[in-house]
């Protein structure tokens, strides 16, 4: 009985400890574009009033904050979305001071298939080239076909291939193909 206690709260702990990491999420504020299905924190400094939890953006790009309306959020970092609403609170307060969170970024995801450990959709919350794309996924297995691997892209809505050369990158011939991976990437791993 009383191992089953202590497993009990062992389980607990664990439980715990992985939903306040899952919580956590480190954005690179000055890289992140905000996008449709995101949920935004907004705290203005002093003023509660002028802050909000778990804002959506919606399917349209924009948020609703009180008094200001409308606000366009999507293809903004969140810099640029505070100084936007500081600007537009300046009508309302002196000096307002806000602070813009992303808390879940929904919008901004890759997706990894084929011969790669752990296949699947991945958020996209800072900076992220090709070889850490691999090693985020967990890396190749041993049937991968590491010189032609296929990025699709969509730019200017049309979809771009783009051919990645695994073994020329590790061995220094080709670092040019260890591009940033852009929201919306697929990444085939044949």
């Amino acid at each position: 009985m009383k191992k089953l206690i202590i497993f009990f709260y062992l389980c607990s702990a664990i439980t715990i400890t992985f939903s306040s990491t899952a919580m956590a999420i480190d954005i690179d504020q000055n890289y992140y574009k905000i996008g449709s299905g995101d949920v935004l924190e907004i705290i203005t400094w002093k003023e509660e009033d002028f802050s909000r939890k778990d804002i959506l953006v919606r399917i349209d790009g924009m948020i609703t904050f009180p008094l200001l309306d409308d606000i366009q959020a999507t293809g903004k970092t969140p810099l640029q979305l505070k100084k936007d609403i500081e600007t537009k609170l300046k009508d309302f307060i002196d000096n307002p001071v806000v602070t813009v969170n992303v808390i879940n970024p929904l919008s901004q995801r890759f997706y990894i298939l084929g011969e790669i450990a752990r296949t699947g959709e991945y958020q996209l919350v800072k900076k992220l080239t090709v070889l850490q794309a691999f090693a985020l996924a967990g890396g190749f297995t041993e049937w991968a076909s590491k010189k032609e691997i296929i990025l699709l892209r969509i730019e200017d809505n049309k979809e771009k291939i783009i051919r990645v050369n695994y073994k020329n990158i590790i061995k220094g011939k080709d670092y040019s193909q260890n591009i940033l991976i852009k929201a919306g990437d697929t990444i085939i791993v044949p």
